[in-house]
């Protein structure tokens, strides 16, 4: 008779009572049972298929568990994009500052001559000048010799030149910016940030270092003075240096020598006008020296655009009393300045912080015609 434990046949393959001692340390539990690789199929499930074997492989992912694992990938997901999102705003690389545009800096000198300012027809008082050799127009102004620097090319440099050079024509030779009809040619090649300031100089000039409407560009008093001659002589320089890697510094030192005479039916008595009575029919010259400097970024460079930093004007015969921050009103053949003449400056004197500067035409400096007109 069997023991309570033993199975009905009695042990198999005759194997001792103790035999169930052998596999007793053997503990079934429900985590190895789980862990299974080897699943049998339910009975349904073997009817349905006839031809699939008995047990089925269970895959680690499902042992696992299918939502545990989506919740995994969704939370990396979620980390990942986060994490992103975190270094594009918080990147340890700072953003470069945009450099701002310096405003322009300006001296506007009137010079006034010794004696009587000389008349006579355009070519006769051309050809007895200082500026009988000098170029026409535009023909004037040459590019120099171009020698790449560290960070900029030969063709960057070209470039700067080349804006520099048009912007001495538009704001030096064009007769609609010489007889106050137009500024806009001269506007269009200024950086953005200096806009607010030349607007300003062109609507309330002011000799006070940064509003002179003629130190952006050269302009007669329109209701004083006409062009005799619109073939403006020209000399000067240009040059082009690297001042940053990101920007190139421009000089212009350039003098321009205009044939003007009195507007028909203008006053010229005054304050600022002179003394004595125009030469009927007679020209006369204006020469007119400006140094600029002119700075140039990358983005200049793209744009055609420019910076003027600089800009210091000499022109006569003008009188010191003449107020060229707005307009230039030059004496005409015949006039001089009288008494309106440069006097000594005072440094103890501080009741205005920026005076006007008033300067001598050298009598050098004035043709000296065939067939003068008086």
């Amino acid at each position: 008779m069997t023991g309570p434990g033993d199975p009905p046949e009695g042990t198999p393959n005759g194997a001792p009572g103790g035999g169930e001692d052998e596999y007793r340390s053997v503990v079934f539990d429900e985590s190895f049972v789980r862990a299974a690789r080897l699943q049998e199929f339910s009975a349904d499930e073997r009817l349905g298929e006839h031809h699939s074997p008995a047990v089925r492989t269970r895959h680690a992912w499902m042992r696992l568990g299918g939502s545990r694992q989506a919740v995994l990938l969704v939370l990396l997901i979620v980390l990942a994009f986060g994490t992103a999102v975190y270094m594009g705003i918080r990147h340890p690389y700072k953003t470069p500052e945009t450099v701002r545009a310096q405003p322009l800096r300006s001296a506007v000198v009137p010079l006034a001559p010794a004696g009587a300012v000389p008349g006579a027809t355009p070519a006769d008082l051309f050809a007895h000048s200082p500026a009988a050799n000098y170029r026409i127009g535009a023909a004037g102004i040459n590019l120099p010799a171009v020698v790449r620097t560290e960070h900029f090319s030969d063709g960057q440099i070209v470039s700067a030149l080349t804006i520099a050079k048009d912007y001495l024509v538009r704001s030096s030779l064009d007769p609609g910016t010489l007889t106050g009809r137009s500024v806009r040619p001269v506007r269009l090649l200024l950086d953005t940030g200096q806009l607010d300031q030349f607007d300003r100089s062109l609507a309330r000039p002011d000799d006070n270092g940064r509003d002179a409407a003629t130190g952006w560009l050269v302009r007669f008093d329109p209701q004083q003075t006409r062009l005799a001659d619109r073939s403006v002589r020209v000399n000067g320089t240009l040059a082009a240096s690297e001042l940053s890697p990101d920007a190139l510094d421009v000089t212009a030192d350039y003098t321009f020598v205009y044939a003007v005479r009195p507007a028909p039916g203008a006053p010229h008595t005054g304050p600022g006008q002179g003394v004595g009575k125009p030469t009927p029919g007679a020209a006369s010259l204006v020469t007119v020296r400006r140094e600029v400097h002119f700075r140039l970024s990358r983005e200049n460079l793209n744009d055609h655009r420019l910076e003027v930093v600089q800009s210091s004007l000499q022109a006569g015969p003008l009188a010191c009393s003449s107020r060229p921050a707005d307009a230039l009103r030059p004496l005409f053949a015949g006039q001089h300045a009288g008494q309106d003449r440069p006097t000594g400056t005072d440094p103890y004197a501080r009741d205005r912080a920026n005076p006007s500067l008033c300067g001598e035409l050298a009598s050098s400096a004035q043709p000296k015609p065939s067939h003068p007109l008086r």
